[in-house]
């Protein structure tokens, strides 16, 4: 940002550029952006109601973080869950953060311990499955949501994912042309028998937006990048976008909204297609497309790997 801009709508002095919008902007009307960006989101999407129960995924990191105070901010009642996904300092470093936050605001937190519940962590499943660390930890997050959601009564589950995410995914999921995927990849799903409503109220605002959200709202978040997520491609589709981004501004934006107004629709067919094929597990009755989900058969394979008998972990867990 150049010395001396002033704000596009107060022409104060401005902290913080964005090129998309073709506007700078002081502190006070930064934090107006993001919550008419929000409410646009929410409005748009019918993402939720006044009367929702919400339930936030919070990680400690600055995007759940500024969601969870962005929807208090705007009046609605929300909880947070966080998950402890054993992954060394790092997991026990977030889970201060998110603490801290709820503590500090007189929040609801719900906690989970993976190690402590299920017998395993996100280090011990990869090297069970033999598969890289975030699928099992995608794999395990998204259970548990659901289930936290739908055992504590929640009409709303709410996660802090931002236009740089779904953008990013969105790449991959196209390249790859993964049809069940890009279904999916809405900002919101709604509830169905086994799955609470899923709802993305940051898809709007950019990852950078995000960390200047809590930088001026003074909330302290976790910095550093998990250790063991190097390699993502996810990361690399990131760093593709910002390139495209760098020469023409609101490339991402245009690329995942215009999908989500144009491309979805056409797509809502074989998503309700492929929410009809499932069943109850035989352990958890959680939603399966087999007799047995996902996680079940991931909590069964480090379990062995642990020499935990399945049994223990997974008794009075349906």
């Amino acid at each position: 940002m150049n010395p001396g801009s002033k704000c596009r709508t107060c022409r104060q002095p401005a902290i913080i550029d964005l090129p998309r919008h073709n506007a700078n902007f002081c502190a006070e009307h930064f934090l107006e952006l993001c919550r008419r960006q929000v409410i646009k989101a929410i409005e748009h999407w019918k993402l939720l109601e006044r009367d929702d129960k919400i339930l936030v995924a919070v990680s400690g990191g600055k995007d759940s973080l500024a969601v969870w105070d962005l929807l208090i901010e705007l009046g609605y009642q929300a909880d947070g869950l966080y998950v402890g996904l054993g992954i060394g300092d790092y997991s026990d470093v977030s889970g201060d953060y998110a603490r801290r936050f709820a503590a500090d605001r007189g929040l609801k937190l719900i906690e989970i311990s993976l190690r402590g519940e299920y017998g395993y962590d996100i280090p011990t499943a990869a090297k069970a499955t033999r598969r890289v660390p975030c699928s099992a930890c995608g794999l395990s997050k998204r259970h548990l949501f659901d289930k936290a959601a739908l055992d504590g009564g929640y009409t709303a589950l709410v996660t802090g994912h931002n236009l740089d995410d779904e953008a990013a995914v969105l790449l991959g999921n196209t390249m790859r042309w993964e049809i069940d995927y890009l279904a999916r990849q809405l900002p919101k799903l709604e509830a169905r028998d086994g799955f609470p409503k899923k709802v993305k109220p940051l898809v709007r605002l950019t990852e950078r937006e995000t960390a200047a959200w809590c930088v001026v709202r003074g909330i302290d978040y976790l910095v550093d990048e998990c250790p063991i997520a190097a390699g993502n491609k996810h990361l690399g589709y990131k760093a593709t976008l910002n390139a495209m981004e760098a020469e023409s501004s609101g490339s991402k934006a245009a690329f995942y909204l215009n999908f989500v107004e144009r491309m979805a629709p056409l797509l809502a067919g074989h998503l309700k297609d492929d929410r009809e094929a499932l069943r109850e597990c035989e352990q958890c009755g959680s939603p399966t497309s087999g007799d047995v989900c996902a996680f079940c058969r991931l909590v069964a394979t480090a379990s062995a790997h642990e020499r935990v008998p399945v049994e223990l972990i997974m008794r009075g867990r349906r």
